[in-house]
């Protein structure tokens, strides 16, 4: 378990992401990969650190770095059957060496106007790597939807605006929107800002809501938005 309150005992600055971006040599997925905690059965995660904010500059001057994470991956193409990379909010480079080495994309969004309005330079940006995966010979990623999540439960924002908001994805930004909502629930919640208590630190110990509480809605959600993406990408009928 990473304390991230005390520098001491951070266990992962050594080993993750960023590690895996920097080294062609070293480094492989499989060894930077651990063993979750926080789900049921259990998942390999890379981890991420926040010196990936203070290194984005020197990274972005290795030529090899927009690529290194398509080989890496490829080491591991018969151990996995799907890998979720989960990117900063920022168009930035990690966003970028991202879209460059997965195949499909699901784009987050609370469908405020604000975050509306970003889906423009989403859109740009996507084009703008797809040009880079062209060179290489890469297929243009294909885009599953935008996923509407964080969204109110308020009975009338549901019934009335939630539509209205839903409608405008395809018609103003020509982009599908996903079936599956994920709403802002008190499950939710709890489940995320979970912690344990070690010696006089309180450290985060999120768990998943399929574990937190199998039969809550939140739970039910995920389950759905898992089968959409499933179905979507051609691995159930």
């Amino acid at each position: 378990m990473v304390k991230f309150d005390d520098e001491d005992l951070d266990d992962i600055k050594d080993s993750n992401i960023l590690q895996i971006l920097q080294s062609e040599e070293h480094f492989p997925i499989l060894e930077v990969a651990r063993k979750s905690n926080f789900s049921n059965p259990e998942i390999d995660v890379v981890p991420s650190h926040i010196d990936l904010m203070k290194n984005e500059q020197d990274l972005n001057r290795l030529d090899y770095s927009r690529l290194i994470l398509i080989e890496k991956l490829e080491q591991v193409k018969d151990k996995y059957d799907v890998v979720l990379i989960d990117t900063p909010p920022s168009l930035n480079l990690y966003a970028r060496i991202a879209l460059i080495a997965a195949d499909y994309l699901i784009i987050p969004s609370d469908l405020k106007p604000f975050a509306n309005q970003g889906l423009i330079n989403v859109k740009e940006f996507v084009k703008a790597v797809n040009g880079f995966r062209k060179q290489i010979k890469k297929p243009s990623i294909e885009i599953i939807g935008v996923l509407a999540c964080k969204i109110s439960t308020n009975n009338q924002f549901v019934k009335h605006t939630l539509p209205k908001r839903i409608e405008k994805i395809p018609q103003r930004y020509g982009l599908n929107i996903m079936d599956t909502v994920i709403y802002e629930r008190d499950d939710l919640a709890k489940c995320s800002e979970n912690f344990q208590i070690l010696g006089n630190i309180e450290v985060a110990d999120p768990i998943s809501i399929l574990d937190f509480k199998p039969s809550s809605t939140s739970a039910q959600e995920f389950e759905l938005l898992a089968k959409e993406v499933l179905q979507k990408i051609g691995m159930t009928t």
